[in-house]
């Protein structure tokens, strides 16, 4: 993962909770019933979204890894229950990148890896965008040297 990753979740964190804090605003200011109920909802609200705006990019930039070897792509993702994938080079069916409005605001990218498993494709999120590009053209590189079909 890029270290640039760490900014990046905390925004998107920060903008969805944002969103909640500012309902409530709205909530409290608009609606005539008892404040301390709504003051109590604005407090713990802020407070579980400081809480996870904090705690979050950092836990998910130490735990978040991927590797790309001539044979396989391993992807290890999680919060507390933690999975590690293995794709083997011969199963992947396509490889995609996405940047979205905010990834490009930080230079940053995801690449999702197709492979003919039923447990879905491996998603590698956080990356530099060159850092995405160069696997993009790895890993289409090394799948199409493999002669085995994908299916």
């Amino acid at each position: 993962m890029s270290a640039r990753a760490i900014p990046y979740w905390t925004a998107r964190a920060a903008a969805g909770w944002a969103v909640l804090l500012v309902a409530q605003v709205v909530w409290l200011v608009a609606a005539p019933v008892d404040r301390r109920w709504q003051l109590a909802a604005l407090a713990v609200t802020g407070l579980a979204g400081a809480a996870h705006v904090a705690v979050m990019p950092r836990w998910r930039y130490a735990v978040h890894r991927w590797e790309a070897a001539p044979d396989a792509v391993y992807t290890q993702s999680g919060w507390f229950d933690q999975e590690r994938r293995i794709a083997p080079v011969s199963r992947i069916q396509t490889v995609d990148t996405q940047r979205g409005p905010l990834e490009q605001l930080f230079g940053l990218a995801s690449v999702t890896v197709t492979t003919a498993s039923a447990a879905g494709a491996l998603e590698i999120r956080g990356l530099d965008r060159d850092v995405a590009d160069r696997l993009v053209d790895t890993l289409t590189a090394t799948t199409a040297r493999h002669a085995e079909d994908a299916t």
